[in-house]
């Protein structure tokens, strides 16, 4: 796999991983305000972006070791 690949993989990641955090602050904010629907909305987006970020990170170890 080319370099330019995993680096582009490596950024994906990244802002995937931020995303998610933004995503789980604003549903930790929702929950204080007792706005239980979008609080969960917004966590279950989060978790999604968190799985793929995760399994993208699966896959660059992958890459890495070939």
């Amino acid at each position: 796999m080319k370099p330019s690949t995993i680096v582009v993989l490596l950024q994906a990641y990244t802002q995937l991983q931020q995303l998610a955090s933004v995503l789980y602050a604003a549903a930790e904010a929702a929950l204080e305000n007792n706005d239980f629907d979008d609080a969960s909305l917004l966590a279950s987006r989060a978790d999604k972006l968190y799985e793929e970020a995760e399994n993208l990170d699966i896959l660059i170890s992958e890459l890495e070791g070939e």
